[in-house]
């Protein structure tokens, strides 16, 4: 059976190590990092999300500024709400919730951000540092996955065969992008690939991103490779009841796999974690201070 990836266990790890560098800054710099949260209208879901991480970067040591918008709030009045906190020095992160109301362009409102306060890793020049092998700041969840992979392989990916399943601009393209830094041969897989399986197959480690519940298959996992599942789908179980499942067939998958990730607990709780990372990331490098965490 695959030795299971606990990602709760290495955020909770990883929140400590944020914790003892925000004390760090604020101890030998007097700085303490600032996240700015920026929630348009009352989506349940985004709620909660926005409430938890403004729960864990406080338990961090870290400043919280929320600012909650009406729906109907137009998108010259969020992009001024930017430009002030681009301009706020106790403010060193930026993020604005997805989605937004369908009446402002996320990428305007995301490219407006300061892109050394971009912590999500959205901003176009952030991406295309990234492209280049130059990162700044980094998408959470695919640096998540990668932080998993590095710690479970002792830091060394380099020669693997990478296949990426789904290819968004969120999690599939900058997973991708990260994977060739550490020298592994990358594929991205999507809905038009043809024998997806046997592609997945060749694969030492396979990263599961393409929104669908359960749709990598045991039989398409070489035996002993890694899988890190970002899939968070709710579907309806045999006994009628809701539940969350990943985009990987777990209960087939694990007799053929070397590691996996579960869902819930497994990718999930690293993306806060690596928000504050990067906040703390853009704390030291808007003061010239040389980085206090690595990247991964």
């Amino acid at each position: 059976m695959a030795q299971v990836i606990d990602g709760k266990a290495f955020a909770t790890k990883l929140r400590t190590q944020i914790a003892k560098a925000a004390n760090t800054l604020k101890e030998q710099h007097n700085i303490v990092p600032g996240l700015a949260t920026i929630l348009v209208g009352e989506d349940p879901a985004s709620s909660v999300y926005i409430r938890s991480k403004r729960k864990q970067t406080k338990e961090a040591g870290m400043r919280s500024f929320h600012h909650a918008l009406d729906d109907s709030t137009s998108q010259q009045d969020l992009l001024k709400l930017v430009d002030e906190l681009n301009n706020d020095s106790e403010v060193h992160g930026i993020l604005v919730q997805l989605p937004l109301p369908d009446h402002i362009d996320p990428m305007t409102v995301i490219n407006a951000i300061d892109s050394a306060k971009d912590v999500d890793g959205f901003h176009i020049e952030n991406v295309g540092r990234l492209a280049i092998g130059d990162p700044q700041l980094v998408s959470c969840t695919p640096l998540g996955c990668l932080m998993l992979l590095k710690d479970l392989h002792g830091k060394n990916l380099s020669g693997m065969n990478a296949v990426v399943v789904g290819r968004s601009n969120i999690v599939g393209k900058p997973m991708a992008a990260l994977l060739l830094q550490e020298s592994c041969t990358v594929t991205v897989a999507h809905s038009r690939t043809k024998d997806i399986e046997a592609l997945c197959l060749s694969a030492d480690i396979v990263v599961a991103a393409v929104g669908r519940p359960e749709m990598v298959k045991g039989d398409w996992i070489k035996p002993g490779a890694t899988v890190i599942d970002v899939g968070i789908n709710r579907i309806v179980g045999d006994d009628g009841k809701g539940k969350l499942v990943g985009d990987v067939d777990y209960a087939s998958a694990e007799g053929e796999a070397g590691a996996i990730t579960p869902v819930p607990g497994g990718v999930g709780p690293m993306t806060i974690a690596v928000l504050l990372h990067n906040t703390v990331q853009a704390a030291c490098a808007q003061n010239g201070i040389e980085p206090i965490m690595d990247m991964a």
